[in-house]
């Protein structure tokens, strides 16, 4: 409990202080639930599914306030509680509006805590709303004449998924045998095909507008290119990873019924979203806009691992999670400190940064070989484990598919290029300790998970075999 109380009151403390000592007192703050994890690891074992470290009855015995703790819990609570960190240090720059930035960050770190632990649909879909709260604030301080706009059709969109993921809760909840929104109560539901088809569609339909899938990404290029650097950071590198971490932990084992109707739909959206975001970011001159429309391709390849419905593609769809979580923060971060230095992120108006800082340049260059998944960075395990998952449901998907790899090297190795060769335009572009110190994290991430990702494929295997043998059980189709 304590792992998602206490940044809610360190967003509350940091938003009643000022300018002063806020940097070391908000670093300090977000690095807590980090310490709290380590006790979590020790203390619990990942290899026996799910086990609650918190119950206490909310409404009746049977509407429950449940967190719990496995090994898939695990990977998105580490990925949560290291990044926030680091976003925190990045991003702060002792202003009045950074400082309500900060408060929301942190607000929003024991939001999602509270996402990944829920072992109660309710807790679930709660947490789930609070995490908007702060991502709703930080959109709102976005600039430009159309930022009320992509605020609302961002709202929109999550608002209507949400209200279809509820309903199905609620269906579930209503045939269980004695009214629970605990997990092991949904699960035991029996349902007809259509039920389990219709209610498959509501939660679908809120995780796939939160990934987001074909048709429902129009919301993200819009709001990742002009949301504050944090609101980018948040949105990318972990949110998202509600929808992702959804389909594993509420939908397969929720309406494996459905899985049968829905697999070659979200297998089609998802290739075809794979080649649609490749495409439009090698168009872009927009670094953020390029990073945005990269973000939806490779969450797109994670989708269509997910639904290999195989043990591998689970798994890759786990570990790549995590390590687009720290690309694309990364990448922003890159971003946000190259705009802040020259005061565009064109790259026609950029070039010959890397005579300017050449430390900034390697930075740089690490993730973005991480980002084209080369190997002995983090980004190639995961892919080659996605893509021979798709493989086991599709060699001709997979085929396709595996030319994100190609579009990605185009488009981010042309970024790279833009702004960190040919005749310099800008002298200096310089970083503070803090800054030094975040992508300090960020590359030690990519080689160490590059080097050694198995540690945390081990953490996740026993809770993804726990999710193939029930959706085995129901269905019978897992490899």
């Amino acid at each position: 409990m304590e792992i998602v109380l206490i940044p809610i009151i360190a967003a509350l403390i940091i938003a009643g202080l000022g300018k002063r000592n806020q940097v070391w007192i908000s670093v300090l703050l977000s690095l807590i639930p980090l310490a709290i994890l380590y006790t979590y690891f020790t203390r619990f074992g990942v290899d026996q599914g799910w086990k609650s470290i918190f119950d206490l009855p909310w409404i009746s015995d049977n509407i429950r306030f449940t967190l719990g703790f496995d090994g898939l819990t695990g990977v998105l609570l580490l990925l949560t509680n290291l990044m926030v960190p680091v976003i925190v240090m990045s991003a702060i720059r002792n202003d009045e509006n950074q400082v309500k930035l900060t408060a929301l960050t942190l607000f929003m770190q024991g939001a999602l805590n509270g996402v990944f632990m829920a072992q109660d649909g309710l807790m679930f879909y709660i947490f789930w709303e609070l995490a908007l709260i702060p991502i709703y604030f930080i959109t709102l301080t976005m600039t430009g004449e159309n930022a009320f706009k992509i605020t609302l059709r961002f709202f929109l969109y999550t608002f209507i998924g949400s209200l279809a993921m509820l309903a199905s809760l609620l269906y579930l909840f209503l045939h269980t045998a004695n009214y629970s929104f605990s997990f092991e109560a949904l699960r035991a539901v029996e349902l007809s095909r259509i039920e389990s088809i219709w209610v498959g569609a509501g939660i679908l339909l809120a995780f796939a507008v939160k990934i987001p899938l074909l048709p429902f990404h129009s919301w993200q290029a819009d709001t990742y290119t002009h949301s504050p650097a944090a609101g980018s950071m948040l949105l990318s590198g972990i949110m998202l990873k509600m929808g992702l971490y959804g389909l594993l932990r509420w939908y397969l084992p929720l309406a494996p019924e459905s899985i049968e109707f829905f697999q070659p739909w979200i297998m089609g959206l998802s290739v075809a979203g794979i080649l649609y975001g490749a495409l439009i970011a090698m168009r872009q001159k927009d670094m953020k806009r390029l990073v945005a429309f990269s973000s939806l391709s490779h969450v797109a390849l994670i989708a269509a691992g997910i639904f290999s419905l195989t043990a591998e593609g689970l798994e890759g769809g786990v570990l790549q999670m995590f390590v687009h979580g720290v690309n694309v923060i990364g990448l922003f971060l890159v971003i946000e400190m190259i705009e802040r230095s020259t005061g565009t992120r064109i790259l026609g108006e950029l070039g010959g940064l890397a005579k300017s800082n050449r430390s900034f340049m390697i930075f740089f260059m690490l993730l973005a070989l991480g980002t084209v998944a080369v190997p002995l960075t983090n980004g190639f395990p995961g892919e080659f484990m996605l893509l021979k998952g798709v493989y086991h449901y599709s060699p001709n998907l997979t085929l396709i598919a595996g030319l994100t790899i190609v579009f990605c090297a185009v488009y981010i190795f042309r970024m790279v290029q833009f702004s960190m060769f040919g005749e310099g335009k800008f002298e200096v572009l310089s970083l503070k300790w803090n800054e030094y110190l975040a992508f300090g994290i960020l590359s030690a991430a990519v080689l160490f998970l590059g080097c050694m990702p198995q540690p945390l494929i081990d953490l996740v295997h026993s809770s993804i075999i726990q999710i193939v043998t029930w959706v085995s059980e129901a269905k019978g189709v897992l490899s």
